[in-house]
């Protein structure tokens, strides 16, 4: 399972950047273009922070990860690359 967690946690962190670089870069240029991507890239973002938080969540409970490491798990989906932090810094210590 933490194979599968590393593989959402990298597939959130970079729906987190699109979704900012489309709500950054396209939604001045181009409002229309704007609208037409930001419901698909919105919704996949979306979906993929469910599963991150409920794959940290089983995790936390198989692997009895600490109160503080599972906060900051949680936390790196919430901040901008922190996804990527997590996965470089917390989870591949661990062996699956």
């Amino acid at each position: 399972m933490l194979k599968l967690f590393k593989i959402v946690a990298l597939l959130e962190g970079i729906s987190y950047l699109v979704l900012f670089g489309n709500m950054l870069i396209l939604k001045g240029s181009n409002p229309e273009l704007y609208k037409t991507f930001l419901f698909p890239i919105g919704m996949t973002h979306g979906l993929l922070f469910i599963a991150y938080i409920i794959l940290a969540i089983m995790l936390k409970i198989e692997l009895n990860w600490s109160a503080k490491k599972f906060a900051i798990i949680v936390l790196g989906s919430v901040i901008p690359l922190g996804a990527f932090y997590v996965e470089k810094k917390y989870l591949n210590t661990q062996t699956n």
